[in-house]
């Protein structure tokens, strides 16, 4: 199958996908509930073995450390981004908190970034994404989730944050993905197994973005026009350019490059709007800016990628 066909295959999914969620969820009596019980299966029964598989069978140098730390400065950039633009469009209290996160988590997992690499790349790239988005569990229960505490007046132990962190069944590609890179680094070869990636990472994507479609309602995409601009400028140009400049002058493997580059583009993150919910900050203002990013990713930002990538990436 050429890169052409997955890539129109993959969209058609996530589109069909998300299309059937969002018809389900008014014939369905409790739709989060679904939509949260499809999420946890994806991630400890359909992502671990693709993580474990992907990172096995990758050569591990000292380049790879560039991954997870170009990870962090991303996300870390989205935020500080994001402060100027939440004063700008006048936001305050919650609002603004939800708007700083949607602007710092972006979609690097193989829902979006990590099947984009797969897509450009091939299993090589999938498994650089993987380690790329190591960073994302403790980041988010580090940074995001206190932060998003903060603004609610609620706290909680740091015993109990750092179990969460440590012992949580949603960090099953995690922990896959660390014993992935275990085995290659103790010399163990994969075994020379036909595994069904394609098939594996097919189910995973329609399951995530059926979950959304459950969780999708339609006025949320009408909660703030001026937050929809701001984020598409900040993620779609503004991230984009603090990965592209940089990488320009360092020495690094091309293809742990072109990673960061296509990651670097990865719209809003489905745990934004996690967060908001989880924390009671603004909900619809998560879930629209999400929607439309996304929207926005996949008709132009994506198309483009696929157009102008041989020029945009290191060979």
């Amino acid at each position: 199958m050429t890169i052409l066909h997955k890539y129109i295959l993959f969209q058609s999914l996530i589109v069909t996908a998300f299309a059937i969620g969002f018809l389900l969820r008014k014939r369905h009596a409790n739709p989060e509930r679904l939509s949260s019980r499809l999420v946890m299966a994806n991630l400890v029964l359909i992502e671990p073995p693709i993580a474990l598989w992907s990172i096995w069978g990758l050569a591990l140098g000292a380049d790879l450390i560039v991954l997870p730390a170009a990870g962090v400065a991303l996300v870390l950039a989205g935020f500080a981004f994001g402060v100027p633009l939440a004063r700008l469009l006048g936001l305050s209290g919650r609002r603004r908190a939800t708007f700083l996160i949607s602007a710092s988590l972006a979609n690097h997992g193989f829902t979006m970034g990590g099947i984009v690499c797969y897509l450009l790349m091939g299993e090589r790239g999938l498994g650089l994404s993987f380690i790329f988005v190591s960073y994302f569990s403790f980041y988010l229960y580090a940074v995001v989730f206190p932060y998003a505490e903060f603004h609610t007046g609620a706290s909680r132990p740091l015993g109990e944050r750092l179990r969460e962190l440590v012992f949580n069944a949603r960090n099953m590609p995690l922990y896959a993905a660390c014993a992935g890179m275990a085995l290659s680094a103790a010399g163990i070869a994969r075994p020379a197994a036909a595994v069904p990636i394609d098939a594996l990472l097919m189910a995973s994507v329609a399951a995530y973005y059926l979950a959304l479609g459950l969780n999708f309602a339609l006025d949320d995409v009408r909660v703030s026009m001026g937050a929809h601009v701001a984020l598409g400028a900040l993620k779609f140009a503004l991230v984009p350019l603090c990965a592209i400049v940089p990488l320009a002058f360092l020495e690094v493997d091309p293809a742990v490059k072109s990673v960061v580059i296509v990651q670097s583009f990865a719209p809003a993150a489905v745990y934004s709007v996690v967060t908001a919910v989880v924390f009671r900050l603004d909900a619809r203002l998560a879930s629209g800016m999400f929607v439309v990013n996304t929207l926005v990713y996949l008709g132009a930002v994506l198309p483009a990628i696929f157009l102008f990538g041989r020029a945009l990436l290191p060979r």
